[in-house]
């Protein structure tokens, strides 16, 4: 589901979707508007993805991923962890890979492509 843009405050060139505003809640804990429900905007596309533009107070926006709304379902680990668990298995998982070719590249040990 898109939102509608009434207007851009912003002279970059980011696109900006527009289609019906509507009610969405923000659902990331630390988020200074966490457990309000704002109204949508509009949606902005930059080079991190998706953003919701949220109408916070007057004419004043603020632009948040919708993963920290409800408009994106909430993830089943974090809902049956119930917010306990620091780390996701999957996250764990990639940050092993990630030190794993970090630590081999550190030691010198490269892979060598075959011609």
């Amino acid at each position: 589901m898109y939102c509608v843009c009434s207007r851009s405050n912003s002279t970059n060139t980011a696109t900006i979707t527009r289609t019906s505003e509507h009610f969405v809640r923000v659902t990331h804990p630390f988020h200074p508007y966490s457990g309000k429900r704002l109204l949508c905007v509009g949606v902005r596309y930059n080079r991190y993805g998706k953003r919701l533009l949220l109408k916070v107070a007057g004419s004043k926006t603020c632009s948040v991923p919708p993963q920290w709304t409800d408009e994106v379902a909430a993830d089943p680990e974090v809902v049956l962890g119930k917010r306990r668990a620091h780390f996701r298995v999957a996250d764990l998982l990639e940050l092993e890979k990630m030190l794993e070719g970090l630590t081999a590249q550190r030691s010198g040990k490269k892979r060598r492509k075959l011609v």
